[in-house]
């Protein structure tokens, strides 16, 4: 009895088997990519919202908000905590003692999720401090001290005092974090730090030249989630979205600063709790205007 062949694939269409689902595989995988990239934006989103719901409720219950950083350097997370379901973590905060304190070494040290964008690969900026990716609105000029936005230095401000509209005006925004590095390789990682003196007649090209021959380099932008002083809770919009031109701080009492973003997109919270993916072809007026809480500008909605 012969026998029986079974059926089987030549190599040659074996071959072309393998080439069929390489392709699919091509077609697929960018798309797959596309909703990951959606869902990590609407993450990112929903943390916004959480922020700017927090700030809210913040204000209804002390009828102003808390400092941007105050005089021991706290930023308004701290502030935050217990209404996004962080009391223990607030608990556990010296306000008696400076943000840098040993007393607050623990707490520091907290990595709190909503705190963290999940579109930003980079998930540590120092093993001592808990890092975030969100910072909160100065205004559009560069110190912290009493600048014209929601969170600048000891401010007080009230939702009533938020002239421009609490929809036209930003809360907090997205960034992406420092890496640790010393040597200026990315402005979207490292940036320039000077001392104070610097920040009295800072330029929006301050850290050009001193980028371009790696010179006061830092990577800490966003290192402390406690830390209130100038790139680490706080930001001024006096450089456009993703700008060229490098973040520079002066000792953290302000400077000039972009959010920087992976992409053409950055999410920003306003003060009425919305939240909105804002283009970086936002024009640089209405970046301003957005910025400041009662400039008087009639806002062009863009983004």
């Amino acid at each position: 009895m012969k026998a029986q062949r079974r059926p089987a694939f030549t190599l040659i269409e074996l071959l072309v088997i393998i080439a069929i689902l390489a392709f699919l595989a091509g077609l697929l995988l960018p798309a797959v990519q596309k909703v990951r990239q959606a869902a990590r934006r609407r993450e990112s989103q929903n943390n916004l919202h959480q922020i700017a719901i927090a700030a809210l409720n913040y204000e209804a219950a002390f009828m102003r908000l808390p400092p941007g950083n105050d005089g021991s350097n706290f930023s308004a997370f701290v502030r935050f905590l217990p209404y996004l379901e962080q009391a223990a973590a607030y608990q556990q905060a010296n306000f008696m003692k400076d943000v840098t304190d040993n007393a607050n070494a623990e707490v520091r040290k907290l990595r709190i999720k909503v705190f963290l964008s999940p579109r930003d690969p980079q998930t540590i900026v120092n093993e001592e401090y808990g890092p975030t990716n969100y910072l909160f609105s100065a205004g559009s000029k560069p110190s912290l001290e009493d600048n014209d936005g929601i969170f600048y230095q000891n401010s007080r401000i009230r939702l009533t005092d938020v002239t421009d509209g609490t929809s036209n005006t930003i809360i907090i925004g997205e960034t992406l974090k420092g890496d640790g590095a010393t040597t200026a390789r990315d402005a979207k990682r490292q940036h320039v730090s000077l001392d104070r003196d610097a920040l009295k007649d800072i330029r929006p090209d301050a850290g050009v030249s001193y980028f371009k021959n790696n010179q006061h380099i830092a990577g800490d932008r966003c290192a402390s989630w406690m830390d209130g002083r100038f790139l680490q809770g706080t930001f001024t919009a006096t450089l456009s979205l993703n700008d060229e031109r490098p973040d520079v701080t002066c000792s953290g009492l302000g400077g000039v600063s972009a959010l920087r973003s992976m992409d053409q997109i950055t999410n920003i919270a306003f003060c009425d709790g919305s939240v909105h993916a804002v283009h970086n072809k936002v024009d640089a007026a209405t970046w301003k205007a957005l910025s400041t809480r009662n400039g008087g500008e009639v806002v062009n909605i863009d983004f």
